[in-house]
Formats: structure tokens, sequence, C-alpha cells
């Protein structure tokens, strides 16, 4: 049952076809034969899982029939887990103590999930790879010498070798996103505010208060079936219990029951970077595909909010946050540095929102709200818009100083910081978007899909996705890891 999605295993769990304590096994003896080359799991927490594995077929036993009821799952490193460290890849860390999970953990923790162990990250979050200097390297279990993404790309390396079933993980600028097209899983980017990211924090972090979520920044499941997403999804949502104001964000159901029903608007073109043929080529074949279930389709649509807009939008406010917590004296370096500069130059972004005032923040919110009313105009004639993940499959490993990467796109050596651009075309918005394995490169890489939706119907593009699974095919285990 190493490749089973976790509804099967729920199923096979309640039906006694299996024990807790077995597929726990299953679970450590996979990581034990395979993990030495993936560097996926990288906090193990086996003896706790074993007692909590043991609870669960006693309370499967006794009729307990709890969602995640012993099965065995990931969590990603930054997310905090009692006992366990939460280091974001930062040394020196490791030591201190987290004495309460997150929310979302607990939410888990209370429908039966057996947690195993913590996934590997980037240094900070901060890049679509996964190495720090704490843990090492995680490797793409489709080519050792590619990266599966990051920044939650220990979990879909652990999804796509066959650890677990189900991942949580976390998303601002495609860190759940990016890491499912690499290592071709399934992830959610819910709504904005949709899952609490209480105990979402750095090392020694004071956790205290409720609102205290990162502008764009989510916690989603990640998976080998998009009815996994939807299962984890209604475990982990809804409003913080502790949070003071109470208000409640209610999830409609999915617009269509059938796939032929969908409306749906297809976008591979943007104006900050261009495709490789690869990627282009599974777009393409998936516009096809749908056209011929009888979908209605299109390539474009006069109310679409401006992509480049958006995508220099988000980069603003998105280095706005990263700058209030710059030490004083970098952000007076960058001040009088970004003082010198054209105000209107294009490489100078990322500095002039690094110190951007609150008169400025407030500005570019202002045109958040604009484009959030453009996408609510949209989605009244189309209830999904698909585009890439990336602009390539995975890539290669490269830990070169960031600003000094590029990467091909069919011969093109492209900045490497725009290779997540799409990723701001839900993330600004605060809108849903489910990635779905949907091809192969050349080279037989994943290349992956995202259904963006509006906002607040998670449901809709989650269903989406399962329809086209359905129809067009399920999670492929890698060579050399299938059973």
């Amino acid at each position: 049952m190493e490749f089973a999605t976790t509804t099967d295993l729920v199923d096979a769990l309640q039906a006694r076809r299996v024990s807790a304590v077995e597929l726990l096994k299953q679970s450590i003896a996979r990581i034990e034969k395979h993990d030495g080359a993936i560097n996926a799991v990288v906090v193990r927490d086996f003896e706790r899982a074993q007692t909590m594995a043991a609870r669960a077929d006693a309370q499967l036993a006794q009729g307990d029939r709890r969602p995640l009821l012993g099965v065995p799952m990931t969590v990603k490193e930054a997310i905090n887990v009692a006992g366990l460290p939460t280091t974001w890849g930062i040394p020196g860390t490791q030591s201190i103590e987290v004495r309460e999970s997150a929310v979302a953990v607990q939410r888990l923790d209370r429908a039966g999930a057996v947690i195993i162990g913590k996934t590997n990250v980037a240094t900070q979050l901060g890049d679509w790879q996964t190495f720090n200097a704490v843990y090492g390297t995680t490797n793409n279990p489709w080519d050792t010498t590619r990266t599966p993404g990051g920044s939650s790309g220990g979990g879909a390396a652990a999804l796509a070798a066959g650890f677990v079933s189900l991942e949580l993980g976390s998303d601002l600028n495609g860190s759940l996103r990016i890491p499912a097209h690499c290592c071709g899983v399934f992830a959610h980017k819910p709504t904005f505010g949709l899952v609490p990211t209480r105990g979402f924090a750095p090392p020694g972090v004071p956790v205290l208060s409720v609102n205290e979520d990162v502008d764009f920044a989510v916690l989603g499941p990640m998976a080998r079936s998009a009815a996994d997403l939807a299962l984890a999804l209604d475990v982990i949502a809804g409003p913080d219990d502790a949070d003071a104001i109470a208000y409640t964000l209610s999830l409609p159901p999915a617009r269509h029951a059938k796939l032929r029903d969908f409306r749906v608007l297809v976008l591979d073109e943007h104006p900050l970077v261009a495709l490789s043929g690869d990627v282009r080529a599974v777009l393409q074949h998936v516009a096809t595909d749908l056209e011929r279930a009888g979908c209605r389709v299109a390539r474009g649509s006069d109310r679409l909010p401006d992509l480049e807009t958006t995508a220099r939008a988000f980069v603003h406010l998105l280095m706005a946050f990263f700058g209030a917590d710059m030490p004083d004296a970098d952000y007076e370096g960058v001040k009088a540095a970004v003082a010198h500069l054209p105000p209107t130059d294009p490489a100078t972004a990322e500095l002039r929102g690094l110190v951007s005032s609150h008169r400025d923040w407030i500005s570019m919110n202002r045109a958040r709200i604009g484009i959030a009313d453009q996408w609510r105009r949209l989605f009244r004639e189309w209830d999904v818009v698909l585009c890439p993940v990336l602009p390539t499959p995975a890539f290669a490993h490269d830990h070169s100083p960031i600003d000094r990467r590029t990467i091909d796109v069919d011969g093109a050596r492209v900045p490497y910081k725009l290779q997540p651009i799409w990723m701001s075309v839900a993330s600004f918005a605060g809108l849903p978007a489910t990635a779905i394995p949907a091809g192969r490169d050349r080279a037989g890489l994943p290349i992956g899909i995202q259904a963006i939706g509006p906002y607040l119907e998670d449901r809709t593009t989650i269903a989406f996705a399962q329809l086209f699974e359905r129809e067009f095919g399920r999670f492929v285990a890698p060579p050399g890891f299938a059973v």
C-alpha cells in the first residue's frame, strides 16, 4: 500500500484490512530504504508515532471513525509540532524548545493523523529549491540531480517517493505549488485566511497573537490525489478558536459535478517570462483534452487583470513585508541607495519595495483590491483559470548566490527570480489554487498546472482537479520507487 491514497488508507483502516501500526512500519521502512538518496524527512519522530499508531488501532477497534485516524503523514519543518525542532534551516536554532503545535497541526492530531516527522525546507523558506545549512539538500525522486522545488520540497519528495500519503505545507510565493509541479503530486493553496497560520513562525518567535498572518502566506495540504486535498482541507480549515473576533469563512460547494460543465480559461502567455516548449505543449494538450471532454475553453479574456501589474505589485508588497524585519543599519543602507536610483527602473523594484513607506503600501494594497474585484467579475463568466506553475520542469540544483542564478528556458538564460512569476496570479488576490500533475516533458520529468478559482471557492478548484484526475490519469511513481 506504499502508494495508496489517504482516502484508500482511511477506508482500509476502518474496514480493518490493515492496522495503523502496519502502515507506520511501512512508512518507516520506505524512509529507511530510500531517504538516504532523497533527504526529505529530516526530523524523525518514529518512537512517538509508534505510540500514536497503537492508540489509533485501539480506537479504531472501538468504532472511532475520525477522518484521519491511523494515517501516517508528515509536516513541513517550518510549522510547529510540539516537541520537535522548528529551525527554518537556520543554524543554531535546533535547541529552541517548541512547546505547542500549530493550530493546523492540532487539528490534524485531533483528526487522528499519526505525524511521523518533519520535512526539509529552503533556508528561511526563501527559495524555490530545498537546501539549508542545518539539514542539507533534498533531491527530486525523479532525478536526484534536480531540485524537488521549494520551499516545501521535502514534503513533495516524500509523497513522490511513497513515504507518506499526506503532507502539511505552506505557500506564500509558490511553496506548495512549485514542489508539486516538480515532483508530480497534487497541492492546494487555500484562499488566504481560510486555514489558521498560528504556529507557523520562525524559530524563537513568540506565537501569541492570533491574527499574525504573513501577508499572502497560507498553510495547505499536499497529496497524491485531489480527493485527499479535499479530505485534509476539511480538517484544517476554519477560523482560529482563539480568535477574539468572531467570523466565519463559509465554503460554498463546487460549482459543478461533471467535468464537461466547467468553463475554463487557459493562460499560457505572461509578459514577464516565456514558457519552455515542453510546458507550453502540456498546457495546450490539456486545453485540447478539456474541449474534447465538453468543457467551454478559451485562451484569453478581456476581463483578465493585467498580469504584469499584478506581478510587480505583488513583489512590492512582498518585499515591504521582508523589509520590516531588516536590521536598522541594513534598512538605512538600502534606503540611501534607493534615493539615488531612477524611480521607474523595474530592475530596482525589489529594493524600493524593501524600504517603501506606509503610504506606498496603501497605494499598492488599493491596487490589490481593484485587481481582486476584476477577478470577481471574471469568475462570473469562468469557473477556473488554468495556467503554468513554472516556465520549466524541475531544474538542476544551483546553490550559487540567488541574484546570480539563471534558468535555461529553451536556450535562453532567464533570471532565476522570474521563475515563480506565475505564482503571483493567485497569491496577490488571495485566491485558491490547486496544483495538478498534467504531463511530462521529453525527458520524462513531471509538469504541473494550477487551477485558480474564485475567492473562497476552494471546493471548485479541488473538484475540477478530481474530475481532471479521473479523466486524464492519476499520480505516477518515479522510476526506481514504484513497488
